[in-house]
């Protein structure tokens, strides 16, 4: 991976090649938590992806929120800190969905 592409993008990517995505929004929240522990000077270390995949159909949250941690792995042992997660299989997404029912 390029060292001059941004952590987002890098997420994006590594999210997209193992889960390919139905939805996938990645949003840095690093400003918001500058201060806070993990944080950093030049950011890039909170963020929030918001994933639908076929890949979680029948899985468990924890079992999704692992999923993704594996895929990042990379990302975290250089200065990823946190992640909110909003993860769902297609037909979770589309009944979550507003008006759906």
């Amino acid at each position: 991976m390029c060292a001059m592409q941004s952590r987002a993008s890098r997420i994006e990517t590594l999210l997209r090649a193992r889960f390919s995505p139905i939805i996938l929004e990645v949003t840095d929240l690093s400003a918001r938590h500058a201060g806070h522990a993990g944080a950093r000077p030049e950011g890039e270390t909170h963020y929030a992806v918001r994933l639908v995949s076929e890949a979680f159909r029948g899985q468990s949250r924890v079992e999704r929120a692992r999923a993704v941690h594996v895929a990042l792995a990379a990302e975290f042992a250089t200065g990823l800190h946190a992640l909110s997660l909003s993860l769902a299989a297609p037909a979770e997404a589309a009944a979550r969905a507003p008006g759906a029912g």
